[in-house]
């Protein structure tokens, strides 16, 4: 069964732009924090970030972070999303411990497109779940013959046949499968990670995701995330001869974008 991405900014540090210019200030300030909390109005905010980006003083929003809630994307795209380690936290559906009955999947918009692709794929997906399903008759059967033999109780025995069963039928699903996972980054490292996945040369689904991603945290900390996306959005592309070519369509888009 096909499933649609979905991302939800499920909490975030209050106050983020406040805090990031409390904790910039400090170093260079005499004042208690809670003074200088007091002193910081949303113009004195908005003015000091805007500085602190333009100098490219990022620690200081290393203070602020931001958790997802991410669904309805395929473990292809969680297995690029986990590359990102610095300053990020995961945790993910496991499919060790979860069993796959019906799983859902995520199909490529080329494949989508092109009916032949489609049919061999939905194929393909149906024919990978009758293989796990069976895989997980056959080996929880077994295993829970070998843990009777050893004395189990029928209870626990069925338990750790099915946990065992699972955990190697999983070997067959496919990088289509659709996965949840529960993503925190503080904002430095949100930084880096649009600057990489919003590029048009990251792969498409990753894209999707980490735009909607920055149309969520742009709502909460907008003057934090003026510059974000990918890196042509602050000046030249670094891409080289791999350019899309599409730099000055990309600054507007993410300049504009009301996310």
């Amino acid at each position: 069964m096909e499933t649609a991405l979905k991302v939800e900014l499920i909490t975030y540090t209050p106050e983020p732009e406040k805090i990031i210019a409390a904790a910039a200030k400090l170093c260079y300030s005499q004042s208690d924090i809670h003074t200088l909390m007091e002193s910081l109005t949303p113009e004195k905010v908005e003015s000091f970030i805007h500085m602190l980006g333009s100098l490219g003083h990022e620690s200081p929003f290393e203070h602020i972070s931001f958790t997802f809630g991410i669904q309805g994307v395929s473990r292809s795209l969680t297995h690029q999303l986990v590359r990102h380690r610095i300053g990020s936290s995961y945790s993910q559906k496991s499919q060790r411990y979860v069993k796959e009955g019906q799983f859902e999947y995520i199909m490529p918009p080329s494949i989508q497109e092109n009916i032949k692709a489609r049919e061999l794929f939905i194929k393909a997906m149906e024919d990978d779940q009758k293989t796990y399903d069976e895989l997980v008759e056959l080996l929880g059967a077994q295993q829970y013959e070998i843990s009777v033999a050893q004395g189990k109780e029928e209870k626990e025995a069925k338990r750790q046949a099915e946990k065992s069963a699972i955990e190697d039928a999983r070997f067959v699903l496919p990088n289509a499968c659709e996965t949840k996972i529960v993503v925190t980054m503080n904002a430095r490292a949100l930084f880096n990670f649009f600057h990489h996945r919003c590029c048009t040369r990251a792969q498409w689904e990753i894209r999707a995701c980490s735009t909607q991603m920055l149309r969520l945290v742009k709502e909460v900390a907008p003057t934090v995330f003026s510059r974000s996306g990918p890196r042509c959005v602050g000046g030249k592309c670094p891409e080289g001869t791999m350019t899309c070519g599409k730099m000055k369509e990309m600054q507007v888009k993410f300049a504009s974008i009301n996310l």
